[in-house]
């Protein structure tokens, strides 16, 4: 089940987040962004979806509509249930709802050196539209149309 996070699920959405990017941090040499994000405020506008299975917030995603785009911020599964198809299913949530928002297409963005989230990003449609530094990070971002 998705849903979207409550108020009170601020600390389960950041330990999800933080097991899941923990392994890029002596990769990159510091926090990847989606573990300095602040969740509390996210949660409240609205942008925090949640993917629960057996009683457990396994996955969770982070939706930004902003005036000129669908941005997806951020996709995150415990480790402990990587390889079980959430992440997919997370995706395709984030594709639907931007659909359904009447988008023809979805960004978003990765750090230069999560090379497999590119490649896995690729395997579902997502093409590359350019690489920046912001906000200290190197980031490559893709987009996928919807059409």
């Amino acid at each position: 089940m998705i849903r979207l996070a409550a108020d009170n699920e601020t600390r389960i959405v950041q330990e999800v987040v933080h097991d899941a990017y923990q392994h890029y941090v002596s990769r990159i040499g510091r926090s990847p962004g989606p573990m300095l994000d602040d969740y509390a405020v996210r949660i409240a506008d609205g942008q925090v979806w949640v993917l629960e299975d057996a009683g457990c917030i396994a996955g969770i995603l982070v939706l930004e509509e902003q005036a000129d785009r669908f941005l997806l911020d951020n996709v995150a599964v415990r480790p402990d249930r990587q390889g079980s198809g959430f992440g997919r299913r997370l995706m395709d949530f984030a594709e639907a709802e931007a659909r359904r928002r009447g988008w023809q297409e979805i960004m978003l963005y990765t750090h230069a050196l999560m090379t497999e989230n590119q490649a896995m990003y690729r395997r579902l449609g997502y093409v590359e539209t350019g690489r920046v530094s912001e906000k200290g990070f190197d980031r490559v971002y893709m987009t996928k149309r919807l059409v």
